[in-house]
Order: structure tokens, then sequence, then C-alpha cells
């Protein structure tokens, strides 16, 4: 079910719009996703992406180890003085589109999410180093969202968010639109990210996320090291999660399932929308020099069902630690420290799948 698409892309495609323009006011602004229904972090319009496309079939983007620097300084600046009028850019976002590589190049300083591929399906992301400062906001390596047949390989990511964030849309717009992230892999993706996680799912997945597997991944000096993020008001699904062959150094928690940042579009959002989560299996972790125990917490009105461990090592924490777990149930085998209760409940491990 998880493959890497070998035959994408035949020819280059560069019917991509490309703009430089130094003063962040002159920047041209285009209409918000359907499934976001707003700015994710302004109401209204957004910022035109740096390398922007819509509706493509066979694109390459492509070099041998060149560099596109998105200048993203001024960016920062805007959110960090609380004088951004309209949500920013992407380094590359591609939408509605399908059969993409985008490889071998360095990708520095993204005003915001760097690579943000929407509504597109066929998309190979490998050989790719993607720096940002790592107090640079939002500024995220790779979100798929909404898309499908995804394949994220032997990447290198040092960012002030995710390094790697799935998503599907936010709160009653995603939900409605209902365009799901599915068959994805993510594998062999180093690097660090001092106030988020290696690999996030969420927190905005109101379309769906499933089948997404996660292996081979190196993580350092992070605050998480594969997060589950979502909310009361998302709604949509997170279902069939394989997460494998792990290993993190001095991460503060290794494994946290939690909110988000409680954050919403507007006031039409549904309290009674709650996600569904469940199937999420974890193998083959081994963390060095944690400093907390995992964090596993659900929502109280839709608890979080076949959470399944086994071989983890989490070396590090202080003694006796006590793993953070409500609303949560599961399966756990060989795993030290001890996990909660709600992880030794007597179920069949048949209801897990591990790598």
């Amino acid at each position: 079910m998880h493959v890497c698409f070998k035959k994408l892309a035949t020819f280059l495609f560069f019917c991509f719009i490309l703009i430089i323009i130094t003063d962040p006011k002159e920047w041209p602004i285009i209409e918000p996703l359907p499934s976001y229904g707003r700015g994710r972090e302004r109401l209204g319009g957004r910022h035109i992406s740096l390398i922007h496309g819509d509706g493509l079939t066979n694109v390459v983007i492509t070099g041998n180890n060149g560099t596109i620097d998105g200048q993203g300084k001024m960016w920062w600046e805007l959110w960090w003085n609380r004088t951004l009028e309209h949500t920013r850019g992407h380094l590359v976002e591609l939408m509605n589109s399908q059969d993409i590589l985008i490889s071998n190049l360095t990708f520095l300083n993204s005003p915001f999410w760097t690579i943000h591929p929407i509504y597109c399906s066929n998309l190979v992301v490998k050989d790719m180093t993607i720096l940002a400062p790592l107090n640079a906001p939002n500024t995220d390596g790779i979100d798929p969202d909404s898309s499908t047949n995804v394949c994220i390989e032997d990447c290198y990511i040092e960012s002030g968010d995710d390094l790697v964030a799935v998503k599907s849309g936010w709160d009653q717009y995603g939900i409605k639109m209902a365009r799901p992230s599915s068959n994805i892999i993510i594998r062999r993706v180093s690097g660090t990210t001092p106030t988020c996680s290696g690999v996030g799912i969420g927190s905005e997945m109101s379309g769906g996320v499933h089948n997404v597997t996660i292996e081979d991944l190196h993580v350092w000096d992070s605050a998480a090291g594969v997060r589950i993020k979502t909310d009361k008001g998302r709604g949509g699904y997170i279902a069939n999660i394989t997460i494998s062959n792990i290993t993190m150094e001095r991460v503060k928690i290794p494994i946290r399932f939690s909110s988000g940042s409680n954050d919403h579009p507007d006031e039409r959002w549904d309290p009674k929308a709650v996600p569904v989560v469940k199937g999420v299996s974890i193998s083959n972790v081994v963390s060095f020099n944690s400093t907390k125990a995992p964090v596993l917490q659900g929502i109280e009105d839709a608890p979080f069902d076949g959470i399944c461990m086994k071989n983890i090592r989490l070396l590090g924490v202080v003694s006796s630690p006590s793993w953070r777990c409500e609303f949560v149930s599961g399966f756990a085998d060989d795993v030290f420290p001890a996990p909660c209760p709600q992880l030794q409940m007597d179920i069949s491990s048949s209801r897990c799948s591990y790598s």
C-alpha cells in the first residue's frame, strides 16, 4: 500500500508562479483555502507562496542540491511585531495537482510552512534539506494536506515548527470538504525543532487522516518526537497509523497525543464535532535523555482507542516517571518505563498491527 512512485514526471512543467517582491505589503493576496475557510493566521485571504501552482500535472522541482532562499525574515518580523495583516505564504504550495517530484534541493528561510501540497496526489519529496532558524515562527518543513499517495523520504530538516505535519482542513470547513490525507509514508527523516515535533498529525485534521506509515525517524533536541494533535470542534478521524524504528536524543516528550492550541477559524465551529482516533501502533523506539514521560490525552467525549506499543525504551527520564494518560485505551508489550494502566488492559494484542 505504501510505496514510492518511480514513474512520476517525464518532463519539466514549469507552470507555476514565481514572484520576487521585497515589500510584504505588495505581495499578492489570494483566496483562502476552502478547507480552512480563512487564512490560517489572519482572517480573509492569504499571501501567495513564493512558488505557487494550481491544477498541474507532471511537475518536477529539482536540482543538483541548488538552493532557494525564501528570505522569510521580513515575514517573521511582521509576525513577531504583530503587524501581519494577512496569512504568510509558503515557500512552495501546489494545489489540485498530481504526479509531483520535489528533490535534491535546499530550501532556506520559508516565510511560513515550507512545502505545502494541498488537494494533491502522487507526490514524492526526497533528498531535500530544509533549514530555518530554530526560532522562526511556524516554519514547518513538509505539510501534506488533504493529499493522497505521498512519499517523503531521506530529508534533513531544521525548523521552528514540526519537521513534517500531516493535515486535512480546519474544523467545519475541513469537515464539509471531507478531503482526507491518506496513503502517506514518511521515512528516513532526521532533524531538530525546539518547540514542536519530528512528525505531527494535525492539529488541522478535520477531513480525516488514515493509512500513514512513519519509520526510521531520527529526532534530537526537540519538544516531541511523534505527536498527534486534535481538539473538540475538529471532527474527522485519525486511523491506521503505524510508527516504527524511531531514535530520539534529548527530546522533551518522546510520544505525545494531546490537544492542539484549542484554536478555531471562527465562532461557527461545533464543540460537538469530536474527532475519532483509533488504531495507532508504535514499535521499536529508543529515546535517550528524555526529560518527561509520554503524554497520552484523549478527549472525554471521544477516547483514543487501539493505542498499541511494543519494544519501547525511554532512557534518562526521572526515576519512577508517571505517564500522563486519560481517555485512552490500548495494549503495551515490552515498554520501559512501564506505561499507564490504560495500556495494560487485558485486551488481545491481535488488535495491534506492528511493523
